[in-house]
């Protein structure tokens, strides 16, 4: 039997803002990068994700016209990050769904809709760039 997609849902603007990396300087560049990071988790699956995984970035402010590139779908944020996030988890019901984010009120958001919550350093270290 076939194991259901995993969706993966990376809240750009808090993992980008926890590496005091100048990336304040370039907040679309920063974005990008971290996009850039991410695209082998489709195939390969990453720490207990395994594949097959699907990869959503949710942009926002500057880093809103980030393009999705294979392996990494892109959301731009209408209004709130959060409420964008809520909704992405929202769309994918009956799936394994990991949010990446340290915004404790949105991960009291996201665990009430039963998604799991992991933190940046999970993710950047996992992507060997933490």
């Amino acid at each position: 039997m076939e194991q259901a997609e995993t969706v993966l849902i990376v809240d750009a603007a808090n993992v980008v803002g926890s590496r005091p990396d100048g990336w304040w300087r370039d907040r679309a560049g920063a974005t990008a990068r971290l996009r850039d990071r991410l695209t082998g988790i489709a195939a390969g699956g990453l720490a207990e994700v395994v594949p097959p995984v699907r990869v959503v970035l949710v942009v926002e402010g500057a880093a809103r016209d980030i393009p999705a590139v294979p392996g990494v779908e892109v959301v731009a944020a209408p209004g709130s990050g959060d409420d964008t996030i809520v909704e992405v988890v929202r769309a994918h019901p009956g799936r394994r769904r990991v949010v990446v984010t340290a915004d404790r009120l949105l991960c009291a958001r996201v665990a009430a809709e039963d998604a799991e919550v992991r933190g940046p350093r999970w993710l950047t270290g996992a992507t060997g760039h933490d």
